[in-house]
């Protein structure tokens, strides 16, 4: 009897002795599991994803700002040209209005003969529009007469013509006249035909100093 009671008690020291230690395994292996998934091993997984997007996103707003400078200096670029474009074409309208053909003068002669006033006052009302512009008027003579006596008679026309424009309404400052006599033909024959044509004035236009 107290043999059959001492194995009975052996057997359930035994069982206690194994649901102890099934249960202490168990609960190792749930703190290990535990361990694995828990929170603070995440974000260091987790760690370089975020930085490689925010390394993306901060070159595509790189790219974009560079993109969009480009395009806002080829903008501008173009649009100076344009400007240039314009104001060139605009300058060389002015000029074209304001030109004014040779006059001429008979023999020995400075007044205006009738063409030359109607020439002078077709020309007068564009530089009443711009008075911005000044005008050179150059006296010419052929080459008969000695170099002094041309020169004075090429200054005598080259005045008469600025004084017909000053009476047209354009100031006087704005003209200039200066005599080059017989030194600069423009046609360097010694014929009748070439002298009508060198006895003249001519007038040079100068655009306003930006």
């Amino acid at each position: 009897m107290k043999r059959s009671l001492l194995g009975l008690g052996l057997i359930a020291l035994v069982l206690c002795l194994s649901v102890t230690f099934l249960a202490g395994c168990a609960k190792k292996a749930a703190l290990k599991d535990t361990a694995v998934v828990s929170p603070e091993s995440k974000p260091a997984a987790a760690a370089p994803a975020k930085v490689d997007d925010a390394a993306a996103r901060e070159k595509a707003l790189r790219d974009q700002a560079l993109r969009e400078k480009a395009a806002r200096e080829a903008a501008e670029k173009e649009a100076a040209e344009k400007a240039a474009r314009e104001a060139a074409a605009k300058a060389a309208a002015i000029l074209k209005e304001l030109q004014i053909p040779d006059i001429n003068f008979d023999y020995d002669k400075y007044n205006l003969k009738p063409l030359a006033q109607s020439i002078l006052k077709a020309a007068a009302p564009a530089y009443l529009k711009y008075p911005q512009y000044k005008l050179v008027v150059e006296g010419h003579c052929d080459e008969r007469g000695t170099v002094e006596y041309n020169l004075a008679l090429g200054e005598k026309r080259a005045a008469e013509a600025a004084k017909y424009l000053v009476d047209l309404g354009i100031a006087k400052e704005r003209i200039k006249s200066i005599s080059y006599g017989k030194e600069m033909p423009l046609d360097k024959g010694h014929d009748e035909a070439a002298w009508a044509k060198n006895r003249r004035a001519r007038f040079v236009i100068f655009p306003p100093v930006k």
